[in-house]
C-alpha cells in the first residue's frame, strides 16, 4: 500500500488527481492538505464519507508543521498546490509568498526524513516558466532557456519553486511542466487576461482527465528508476496543439457563439509577451507513465459543454446556439471586459494617451512595451480581413543546449560543462559551482542547468534566499547581450535596439 501526500487537492488538476487515486482504494492511502475554509469542507464532506483511505490534513502550505504532516511517512509527495493565474495577476507578492514559501516547507519537510524512508517528489512546474515561444520558435523542449514574461508572477514563482525543489538534495524528484488545463470551467472565464494571448501564439494543451491520471500513474512502482530526477512536459499530443486563434475558435463554437472574428476586435489581443509552446519531447511522458486518453480535440469541446458543472445558462446557450443570433450583444460585453479594468488591454492603450503624468499612464506604457513593442506596433496589428490565421508551421527548430546531449549529463567532463557554461556566457567553477556573464557565483547542479534549462539566479526578476521582498526587474535585453544560450531565444524574437526592464513596482497595486 503507497501513501500518497497531495496538495493542491481542491484546485483543478489536483482535485483530477485526488478522484483518480481514490479510484484504487486497494493501491493507496492518501493523505490531501487543504485550507479549512467553508467551500473547501463542503467540497471534500463527501469524499471523506465515502473514502476511508482518505485522511484530509487541515492546514496551510506555507505552515511548515502542517506541511510536515502530510508528509511524515509518505512515500511519494504530489506537490501540486500553489497560486495560479488568473488570481496569481491580482495578488503578486501573495503568489511569491505561498508559492515559494510552500516549496521551501514541502523540500524541508522531506529532507527532515530517515535517509532510507525519504518520499519521493513530483512538482508540478508549468509552461509559464518557457515565456515567449512565438514563430519560427514555437516548438520546444526542456532544458530550453527559462524565460518567464514580463508581468507573469506565477511563472516567476514556479521556476523558483522548481529550482528549490529540484536542486535541494532530495534523492528522487521529478518536474511536471503542466500547460493550460482543458476543463469544463474554463468555457466559463471571463477575465481581461483572455486578451492577454497573442493570436498566432500556440499552446499544447493537456486535459484535466489526463492531468489526473497523469497523478496517479506516477504513483505506481512500474515507474522505472530512470523515470526519475529529470524534467518532463505535460500535454495530450498531436491533436491539442493549437493556435491561439483555434482555441477561440473551439471554445467559442461549444458554447454557441460566433467566430473571433464576429466578437473581438483583432488588436483587443496582445502581439507577445505571454507563454506557450508545441512540444518537441512530450511523448516521452507519455512513454512513462500512459495517460493520455487520445479523445478528439473537437469531441473533447463538445463534451465539455455538457458538462453537468457548468451554469445552467451557459448550456442553454451551447444547445440553442443563440448568442449566434445577437453578435453585437456579444461583442459589447468583450468590449467592456478590454477596457474597462486595469489588466484590460485597451485600458492600458487609454491610460499611456492621457496628458497627465501618472503612475498608472507610466505602467500603462510599460505594459504596452512588454505586449507589443510600441504603441505605434499596436497601431499597425492588422485587421481580421488582413491577419495571418494559418495554422503555424509543424517543423520544429531546436535550440542548442550547449553540450553534447546524446551524453548523460552525469558523464559529461570539467571541460565539456565549462564549454556549456562558456555558451551560457559564464564558466563553470568546479564542484557544482558556476559564473555568470557579471562574475557572480552560484552553486547549482548540472542537472538543473542542462536539463531544466535554469542560468543564474541573479537573472531572475527577484533574488532567492529569503530576499524576496526586494524583487530586481525583467531584464531579459540585457541577459541576451550577454548569454548566448538565452540569446537564441530572445533575440529572434525582439527588437536589436530594445533596452527595457519591468518592474519591481509590478509588486505594487494599480492605483485607483
Amino acid at each position: 500500500m503507497t501513501t500518497v501526500f497531495l496538495t493542491g487537492a481542491t484546485g483543478t488538476m489536483g482535485f483530477a488527481g485526488m478522484q483518480e487515486i481514490l479510484r484504487f482504494p486497494d493501491n493507496y492511502q492518501l493523505r490531501i492538505l487543504a485550507r479549512p475554509s467553508k467551500k473547501n469542507k463542503e467540497l471534500l464532506a463527501p469524499l471523506a464519507a465515502n473514502h476511508p483511505q482518505l485522511t484530509i490534513i487541515w492546514g496551510d502550505l506555507t505552515k511548515y508543521e502542517d506541511v510536515l504532516r502530510g508528509v511524515e511517512g509518505a512515500d511519494i509527495v504530489l506537490h501540486v498546490g500553489g497560486m495560479v493565474s488568473p488570481q496569481a495577476d491580482y495578488r503578486p507578492k501573495a503568489t511569491l509568498k505561498t508559492n515559494i514559501t510552500a516549496a521551501q516547507n514541502i523540500t524541508r519537510a522531506v529532507l527532515a526524513q530517515p535517509e532510507d524512508k525519504q518520499p519521493k517528489v513530483v512538482y508540478i512546474g508549468s509552461v509559464a516558466q518557457m515565456g515567449d515561444r512565438r514563430e519560427p520558435l514555437h516548438w520546444g523542449r526542456t532544458g530550453d532557456p527559462i524565460c518567464v514574461s514580463a508581468y507573469d508572477h506565477y511563472g516567476l514563482t514556479k521556476a523558483a519553486a522548481e529550482r528549490i525543489i529540484t536542486d535541494s538534495g532530495i534523492k528522487q524528484w521529478v518536474s511536471l511542466r503542466q500547460s493550460g488545463i482543458l476543463y469544463p470551467a474554463i468555457l466559463k472565464n471571463y477575465d481581461p487576461i483572455m486578451f492577454h494571448v497573442p493570436i498566432r501564439g500556440v499552446l499544447e494543451w493537456a486535459t484535466v482527465e489526463d492531468s489526473g491520471r497523469l497523478l496517479e500513474r506516477v504513483c505506481r512502482d512500474q515507474v522505472p528508476a530512470k523515470f526519475w530526477n529529470n524534467y518532463y512536459n505535460i500535454g495530450s499530443g498531436a491533436e491539442y496543439r493549437l493556435s491561439n486563434y483555434e482555441f477561440e475558435c473551439l471554445l467559442l463554437d461549444a458554447i454557441g457563439c460566433p467566430k473571433p472574428e464576429k466578437i473581438f476586435n483583432a488588436n483587443w489581443f496582445t502581439t507577445r509577451n505571454f507563454h506557450g509552446m508545441w512540444y518537441i519531447d512530450g511523448d516521452k511522458l507519455e512513454n512513462y507513465l500512459h495517460f493520455r486518453a487520445n479523445v478528439p480535440v473537437k469531441e473533447y469541446f463538445a463534451q465539455m459543454a455538457k458538462a453537468p458543472s457548468l451554469p445552467a445558462g451557459i448550456k442553454f446557450a451551447a444547445k440553442t446556439r443563440i448568442a449566434r443570433l445577437f453578435p453585437h450583444c456579444v461583442k459589447a460585453a468583450m468590449w467592456f471586459m478590454a477596457n474597462s479594468y486595469e489588466h484590460g488591454t485597451q485600458w492600458w492603450i487609454k491610460q499611456s494617451t492621457k496628458e497627465q503624468n501618472t503612475k498608472n499612464k507610466e505602467r500603462a506604457q510599460k505594459r504596452i512595451s512588454a505586449y507589443y513593442g510600441t504603441l505605434d506596433a499596436y497601431r499597425a496589428i492588422p485587421d481580421w480581413n488582413h491577419m495571418d490565421l494559418s495554422h503555424p508551421s509543424e517543423q520544429p527548430v531546436l535550440l542548442n543546449h550547449g553540450y553534447d546531449e546524446s551524453k548523460e549529463v552525469e558523464s559529461l567532463t570539467d571541460a565539456e560543462l565549462q564549454q556549456a557554461a562558456a555558451f551560457r556566457g559564464g564558466k563553470y567553477l568546479g564542484n557544482d559551482t558556476w559564473q555568470d556573464a557579471e562574475g557572480r557565483t552560484f552553486k547549482a547542479s548540472r542537472r538543473l542547468i542542462l536539463l531544466g534549462g535554469h542560468w543564474s539566479p541573479y537573472d531572475m526578476p527577484f533574488p532567492y534566499e529569503g530576499q524576496q521582498e526586494t524583487p530586481r526587474p525583467w531584464h531579459w535585453d540585457k541577459v541576451a547581450k550577454q548569454n548566448p544560450f538565452f540569446a537564441q531565444l530572445w533575440t529572434p524574437l525582439h527588437d536589436a535596439d530594445e533596452d527595457n526592464m519591468y518592474g519591481p513596482e509590478i509588486f505594487e497595486g494599480w492605483e485607483k
